[in-house]
């Protein structure tokens, strides 16, 4: 994989771990900075802007990245047969921020 190059929403703290996020031609990446297994979720272009436009609160035909939320706070992010990417409520919290501010728009525009 080439070198990405990360961006994370300007909600998350300086120095706080969050959700980034990185595009390769093909590819959006993500990925929680927190997450001690390194785990990062590969999904199509398409499959980010509905996910984008899901979080936005707009119709999103066909979900590809699925959301789960569990009591504890914990919030899984995962395609069917991909890494999940684990994150906590208040990292999860900042990046629909950042996605509702249009922060992540560039990546499938």
């Amino acid at each position: 994989m080439p070198e990405l190059t990360w961006q994370k929403s300007s909600f998350c703290g300086t120095g706080d771990s969050c959700i980034h996020v990185a595009a390769t031609p093909q590819a959006i990446h993500m990925t929680e900075s927190a997450d001690p297994t390194g785990a990062i979720l590969t999904t199509t272009p398409d499959a980010f802007r509905s996910l984008l436009h899901s979080l936005k609160g707009a119709p999103a035909p066909h979900p590809r990245i699925r959301i789960t939320a569990t009591e504890d706070g914990t919030v899984r992010l995962h395609t069917p047969g991909a890494a999940t990417v684990t994150t906590d409520h208040h990292r999860w919290t900042a990046f629909v921020l950042g996605v509702r501010a249009g922060e992540f728009d560039h990546f499938v525009n």
